[in-house]
């Protein structure tokens, strides 16, 4: 994937430059022990949504990455036991279909096998991984419908509220078996959600959750591609209303999400009021370290409460 991220700066009042974190420059824009700091808030965050990218959820072979996956469960498994509310969107069905079926899928028909095969063996480490850390999980696959069609729309509101109640946590994932509008999308129709990226936003703002955490293989946001340029920086923090401008080509070699689509999910997301993180799934304790208020991925900040 090529991405290039073009981004301008506000200078504060005394047209100062920010400062920068420690260690290799990081660009912020505030410093991090400000009480009314994004970050510092998230410790009375009560329903958070976290999105896990195929990337975090497979290994390079394609396989499930196990030691990852139970790092972030555990992760999970915290958050509910501090009495937070949690719902996982996890991508990897069609890839572990695939490797399943050793085969790389390119027709429509063989993506929906793959995700057939793949949903089965993805909710069941769901559910075992879970099951150890003392939390349930419940698989929740969804199509565009669920969005647009106002009863069913209500319908789904209904069951995860009383799901997140109960203190399960909701496994979420596009029905890809079933629907094409988001595997196969035809020419000028624009879908309500092409990818997990948008799906996440779309549940975190239609459920009222404070926080929504994007994790992929990227550890934030740069002013380059970080595999193509290596004086590329990470920026840490983007205030409500500063847009990266961002042009890619192309996109994951196994996910449908790219740089684009993390950036159009945050902007929509923090513009209903939502705290948005983009960082790497493969750091360590990376849930518990943003829930801790620690400078890791980027932090889109959310509009301004209205007056």
């Amino acid at each position: 994937m090529k991405v290039e991220i073009i981004y301008w700066f506000i200078r504060p009042e005394n047209d100062s430059p920010p400062p920068r974190a420690p260690g290799r420059g990081a660009v912020i824009l505030f410093h991090m022990e400000n009480p009314t700091h994004p970050r510092q808030g998230l410790r009375e965050a009560t329903r958070i949504v976290v999105k896990l990218g195929t990337q975090v959820v497979l290994d390079a072979r394609g396989r499930p990455a196990m030691a990852r996956l139970y790092g972030l469960m555990e992760g999970v498994a915290q958050l509910r036991r501090d009495g937070r509310e949690v719902l996982l969107v996890s991508s990897g069905a069609i890839g572990l279909g695939a490797q399943q079926l050793g085969i790389k899928p390119g027709s429509l028909a063989e993506k929906q096998a793959c995700a057939a095969v793949g949903q089965g063996e993805l909710i069941g480490l769901y559910q075992d991984g879970f099951r150890r850390m003392g939390v349930r999980a419940a698989q929740v696959l969804l199509t565009e419908d669920d969005f647009t069609d106002p009863h069913r729309h209500a319908n789904l509101s209904r069951t995860l509220g009383t799901l997140l109640r109960l203190g399960a946590v909701p496994i979420l994932n596009e029905n890809d078996a079933i629907s094409t509008l988001e595997l196969d999308r035809p020419l000028g129709k624009r879908t309500v959600f092409g990818d997990n990226d948008r799906l996440s936003a779309l549940l975190a703002r239609d459920l009222g959750a404070q926080v929504l955490v994007l994790l992929s293989d990227v550890a934030a946001l740069h002013t380059r591609n970080p595999g193509l340029d290596a004086q590329a920086e990470p920026i840490l923090e983007v205030p409500y209303g500063s847009v990266p401008q961002a042009r890619t080509e192309g996109g994951s070699d196994r996910g449908r999400g790219g740089m684009a689509s993390k950036l159009e999910a945050a902007s929509l997301a923090a513009a209903a009021g939502i705290t948005v993180f983009l960082a790497g799934g493969q750091t360590p304790g990376v849930l518990e370290r943003l829930m801790a208020g620690d400078p890791v991925g980027t932090c889109f900040h959310p509009a301004p409460a209205a007056s």
